[in-house]
């Protein structure tokens, strides 16, 4: 079976500039504070955070995975895009080579933001790709994006 793309659209209130630094830039240290059930900590183990870097997202205790790490593949803070690639961890076993993220914020008419997402996957030999499986995973990462909104509303001046 060959790549599998998924692309995604998730409007929100908060302008470009202000949900990238919340999400991206500082999504270490927020996510897991905003999400603890979810997230136990994300760690930055190879590099300074740019292009090359390795982190390691590790998941809360009773959760179906341990931890992944990716490698940031882009960080661009003028065009608000980020990308990573998923290259280890328990998510990956059996299924999957790699899969790899592409992350666009686009300023929208109302001044908020359109966050677009892009996901590939890259199968393992002959695995067959579950679709619901995969939107269920999407799902929880539009989960992630509507948490960091919630609380950006909440707190105005955070990340201004």
């Amino acid at each position: 079976m060959g790549v599998v793309t998924f692309t995604d659209e998730y409007a929100s209130p908060i302008p470009p500039a202000r949900a990238f630094k919340a999400l991206i830039l500082n999504g270490d240290n927020l996510i897991p504070k905003l999400m603890p059930q979810a997230f136990k900590s994300i760690e930055l183990i190879q590099g300074d955070g740019g292009a090359g870097s390795i982190k390691q997202i590790n998941f809360a205790e009773g959760g179906p995975f341990k931890f992944v790490k990716h490698r940031v593949d882009e960080v661009n803070e003028e065009a608000y895009k980020y990308s990573y690639t998923l290259i280890e961890g328990d998510v990956l076993i059996g299924k999957f080579e790699k899969i790899c993220y592409e992350i666009e914020l686009v300023a929208s008419a109302d001044g908020g933001s359109i966050t677009k997402s892009t996901t590939k996957y890259y199968p393992l030999g002959n695995y067959v790709i579950n679709e619901e499986e995969l939107k269920a995973g999407m799902d929880k990462a539009g989960g992630m994006f509507k948490a960091v909104e919630d609380y950006l509303i909440q707190n105005p001046n955070a990340y201004a």
